[in-house]
C-alpha cells in the first residue's frame, strides 16, 4: 500500500512535469510569436517616422526651391530692365558725342533739344542694386533638438499605478462615482480600466467567498459613474489600472465602498393561493386554490409520504420571519420575506397595464389571514381602484381619503420606522403622493395586494436624493393632523 501511494505520487508528479514542460513549449513559443509581432510593429513605427520625415523634407525642399524661383524671377527682371536701359543710353551717347564735332552754329542749332534728350535717359533713373539678396540662409533648419529626441526614443514604460480619492467618490441613487488620479503627470497614458464586484465584507477584498471582477475598459476621462445598479450586497470593491498604447500598469489599491439599501423577496410561502409569486413578482392566478394545494402536497412528501428535508428546512429568513397561515378569502395578499425594525428604507412597484385592483403598503407581523391591506389598524397602503372608473385612495384602519392625483406607472414607497412616516411618491417625478405618520411600535413588512393583475417589485435601491430633500423640507414644516390615526398628506 505504502509502495502503491508513492506510486501514485510519482505518476501524479510525473504528470504535472509533462504539463509544465508542455506550458514552458508554448510559453517559448509565444515568446518568439509575441517578438516577432513587437518587430513588425517596431518597423512600422520606424516606418512611419521616416514617412513623416520625408514627407516633411520634401515639403521643405519645395519652400527653397519656390523661393529660388522668386529671387531669380526678380533678378531677371531686373536684368531684363537694365539691359534695355543700357542699349538706349548707348544710343544717346553715340548721337550725343557726333553732336559734339558739328562745327557749324546753324547746324548745331537743329540739334538742340538733343541735351533734354540725354537729360531723361532711363539711365539716370535706374537703381543699380538687387531687388533681392542672393542669401538662402532664412530657409535653413537646425534639427539638433529633434535628433536629441529621437536619440531618447526608448521603449514605452509601464504606467504607474492610479491612486483613488475616496474623498471624490460618491454613492447616491443607486449609481456610484469612482474617482482617481495618476501619482504624478503621464501625458502617454491612452485609456484606465475599472474593475468593481459586489460583496458584504468590509475592508480590503477577500480572495475567499469572492464574486469575480467585472470589467469596464477604454476610459478616457478619470472618473467613471457606474449608474442603473441594484445594491443586493453591503458594499463594493474597486480598483483601477494605466494603460498606455502597449502596456497596462499595476492596479490601484482596492477601495471598498458602501452600498447598503434595502432588499427583500416576496414570501410566496404566505401568499394567497390565487397568485403567483415569484422573487419580485407577483400575479394574480384564478386558477389557484386547491389544485395548488394538492401540487404543493406532492411535492411536499417523499417517497414514503412523509415531508420531504428539503421542504420542511427552514432559511433564516423565515426563521427570523416566524410561522404563519396563508392569506385566504379575498385577502389577495403577499407580504416581503424582510422585516423593518430600524432606519429609512425605499422600494418601488411597478403595476400591469391590465391591472384591476392593487394595494402598496406596509403591514405588521400579525395581519390576519382573512385581513386586507388598510382595513386594519396594523397595515397603512394606497390602493388603486381601475374597475370600470379609476380611484386613487390612501388607506388605514378601514379609514380611506380619496387623492385626486394622476395614478403614476411606478410607485415609490418610503420608510422611515424610526421617524413614524411612510410615503409614497411618484416614482418617476418623486412627487409626493401621500404620506402617514404614526408611531411604529412591531417590525414592519412590505404589503401588496393585486387582483386581476400584476405587480412588479424593484428592490435594493437607496432611498433617492430627491426624496432625502422633499423629506427635509416637510420635515421643516409643521404637518397637519389627519383623521387617519395621524396621518398627513
Amino acid at each position: 500500500e505504502t509502495l502503491q501511494r508513492i506510486v501514485s505520487t510519482l505518476a501524479n508528479k510525473n504528470d504535472e512535469i509533462h504539463n509544465f514542460i508542455d506550458m514552458l513549449n508554448h510559453t517559448i513559443k509565444n515568446v518568439q510569436e509575441n517578438s516577432a509581432n513587437v518587430i513588425s510593429e517596431l518597423d512600422e513605427e520606424f516606418d512611419g517616422l521616416y514617412s513623416i520625415l520625408d514627407e516633411m523634407k520634401g515639403t521643405m525642399t519645395n519652400a527653397i526651391q519656390q523661393e529660388e524661383a522668386r529671387k531669380i524671377q526678380a533678378l531677371q527682371n531686373q536684368l531684363s530692365q537694365c539691359s534695355s536701359a543700357l542699349e538706349s543710353s548707348e544710343e544717346l551717347l553715340e548721337l550725343a558725342t557726333q553732336s559734339l564735332d558739328i562745327k557749324d552754329p546753324v547746324e548745331f542749332s537743329k540739334v538742340e533739344n538733343i541735351k533734354l534728350i540725354v537729360t531723361m535717359a532711363s539711365a539716370f533713373r535706374m537703381s543699380l542694386k538687387p531687388k533681392v539678396s542672393d542669401s538662402m540662409t532664412h530657409l535653413m533648419v537646425d534639427f539638433s533638438l529633434e535628433r536629441r529626441m529621437l536619440q531618447a526614443v526608448k521603449f514605452l514604460p509601464v504606467p504607474k499605478a492610479p491612486e483613488i480619492d475616496l474623498a471624490a467618490c460618491l454613492v447616491a441613487d443607486n449609481c456610484v462615482t469612482v474617482s482617481w488620479r495618476m501619482p504624478e503627470e503621464d501625458d502617454r497614458i491612452d485609456h484606465f480600466v475599472l474593475e468593481y464586484r459586489k460583496t458584504n465584507f468590509d475592508g480590503l477584498p477577500r480572495v475567499k467567498d469572492e464574486q469575480c471582477w467585472e470589467l469596464i475598459d477604454y476610459i478616457k476621462a478619470s472618473e467613471y459613474t457606474l449608474s442603473g445598479l441594484k445594491f443586493d450586497t453591503k458594499y463594493m470593491n474597486f480598483r483601477v489600472q494605466a494603460c498606455n498604447k502597449a502596456v497596462a500598469g499595476e492596479y490601484s489599491d482596492p477601495v471598498t465602498l458602501e452600498t447598503k439599501a434595502f432588499v427583500f423577496n416576496l414570501d410566496h410561502t404566505s401568499s394567497h393561493l390565487n397568485l403567483k409569486v415569484e422573487d419580485t413578482y407577483v400575479e394574480w392566478d384564478p386558477t389557484g386554490g386547491k389544485g395548488q394545494e394538492k401540487i404543493k402536497g406532492k411535492e411536499n412528501k417523499g417517497r414514503s409520504g412523509t415531508p420531504s428535508p428539503k421542504r420542511t428546512s427552514f432559511s433564516p429568513r423565515s426563521l427570523m420571519r416566524g410561522g404563519r397561515d396563508r392569506f385566504t378569502g379575498e385577502s389577495y395578499t403577499v407580504l416581503g420575506d424582510t422585516a423593518i425594525e430600524s432606519g429609512q428604507h425605499y422600494w418601488e412597484v411597478r403595476a400591469q397595464k391590465d391591472c384591476k385592483s392593487y394595494s402598496v403598503g406596509v403591514a405588521y407581523k400579525n395581519l390576519g389571514k382573512f385581513d386586507q391591506l388598510g382595513k386594519t389598524n396594523s397595515s397603512w397602503c394606497i390602493h388603486i381602484n381601475n374597475w370600470l372608473q379609476t380611484t386613487f385612495s390612501a388607506k388605514h384602519n378601514n379609514k380611506a381619503r380619496t387623492l385626486d392625483i394622476p395614478v403614476p406607472d411606478r410607485i415609490g414607497v418610503y420608510c422611515d420606522f424610526d421617524g413614524g412616516q411612510l410615503t409614497f411618491y411618484n416614482a418617476n417625478s418623486k412627487q409626493l403622493l401621500y404620506t402617514f405618520r404614526t408611531k411604529f411600535t412591531q417590525p414592519l413588512l412590505p404589503g401588496f395586494m393585486v387582483w386581476c393583475g400584476g405587480l412588479t417589485l424593484s428592490t435594493g435601491l437607496q432611498v433617492p436624493s430627491a426624496v432625502k430633500t422633499l423629506q427635509k423640507s416637510e420635515n421643516g414644516l409643521s404637518g397637519s393632523v389627519g383623521s387617519l390615526n395621524n396621518v398627513t398628506q
